[in-house]
């Protein structure tokens, strides 16, 4: 066999051993990625499966559904049960909702001074460290809310001992706010950063400060990314359990002042699974059905997020 042949052997076998390569590795890959998918559908399927079994020992045990809407306590594990959930979904909101109120102008001043204002050697310091508070267990949280925030808030508010609870709404939602922070900044900073220079160096050549250039430039072609920033931290806040579980308390009353406890969904889930409920009771279904009001409330977020970014990327 010549030099020549010789080589075209060698080519062919590397040619046929990268076809069996790129096979196996479209398999997979794409194994991985159904996997995910597939656990998604299960974790769904058993949620509104599970959610259908709990309207249905609820009509078993003579109780309507429209006691959900006429209702204003959440008590399924009681002798005498009363089913209306706006408590916790009340206490879900209102601790998000405080949670946004500190997260958001943090979180986007943070991401516009890395992004507009910072040095590149003061960026490169400042991010990470600011993302480590995304590493910070949320019990640590938890404690931080119940042991300083709760009693500051007392401490601060005139006649704090007799309006403000131990354990309340606000203290929960405030470091829930300081825990998302950083995915907020960080989300929102990857926008700002990504806009390109010459659109600011187009407003430059206009006249345009720096303030202005961020304002009326920079921040709305990154809107679609600090959007989406901002309503994947929401869904973060309100799936959040530790904290809430520690520091809002377990008061399932609908209870519209935030200086007093609240029930959250997760905070509830968490009470039932720590107790001795039996399987197969209207309270054992319970938790579905309020793990499946909290999948519709993040998956409505989460697709309101991706129509706004569908429709106001800007692609450059």
């Amino acid at each position: 066999m010549t030099i020549a042949e010789q080589g075209f052997t060698d080519y062919e076998r590397h040619q046929v051993r990268s076809r069996w390569v790129n096979r196996f590795m479209r398999l997979l890959t794409g194994a991985f990625a159904s996997f995910s998918i597939f656990v998604t559908v299960g974790i769904t399927a058993t949620l509104v499966l599970e959610s259908l079994m709990f309207f249905r020992k609820l009509a078993e045990e003579g109780h309507s559904w429209t006691k959900f809407f006429t209702e204003t306590q959440w008590t399924p594990l009681f002798a005498e049960p009363e089913f209306g959930i706006i408590a916790i979904i009340w206490g879900t909101f209102i601790t998000s909702l405080i949670a946004m109120i500190v997260a958001l102008p943090v979180g986007l001043l943070s991401a516009i001074y890395l992004s507009e204002y910072a040095p590149e050697s003061v960026r490169a310091v400042l991010k990470p460290m600011l993302e480590i508070l995304a590493g910070v267990p949320t019990v640590v949280y938890g404690f931080f809310a119940l042991v300083v925030v709760g009693p500051a808030l007392q401490a601060i508010i005139p006649n704090g001992q007799e309006v403000v609870a131990g354990l309340n709404a606000t203290s929960a939602g405030f470091v829930m706010g300081i825990m998302i922070i950083p995915l907020v900044a960080s989300l929102s900073e990857d926008a700002l950063y990504a806009v390109p220079n010459l659109l600011r160096e187009g407003a430059y050549s206009l006249g345009a400060t720096k303030f202005e250039t961020i304002v009326n430039v920079v921040i709305p072609s990154a809107l679609s990314g600090i959007v989406s920033a901002f309503l994947l931290a929401v869904s973060r806040a309100m799936g959040e359990t530790m904290i809430v579980a520690l520091a809002a308390g377990q008061n399932p009353i609908l209870e519209l002042n935030p200086l007093q406890s609240v029930m959250t969904i997760t905070a509830f889930i968490v009470q039932v699974s720590l107790g001795d409920t039996p399987t197969g009771t209207l309270s054992f279904y319970s938790i579905f059905f309020a793990g499946f009001i909290l999948f519709v409330m993040t998956l409505i977020l989460n697709v309101l997020a991706d129509i706004f970014v569908r429709r106001y990327r800007i692609v450059y």
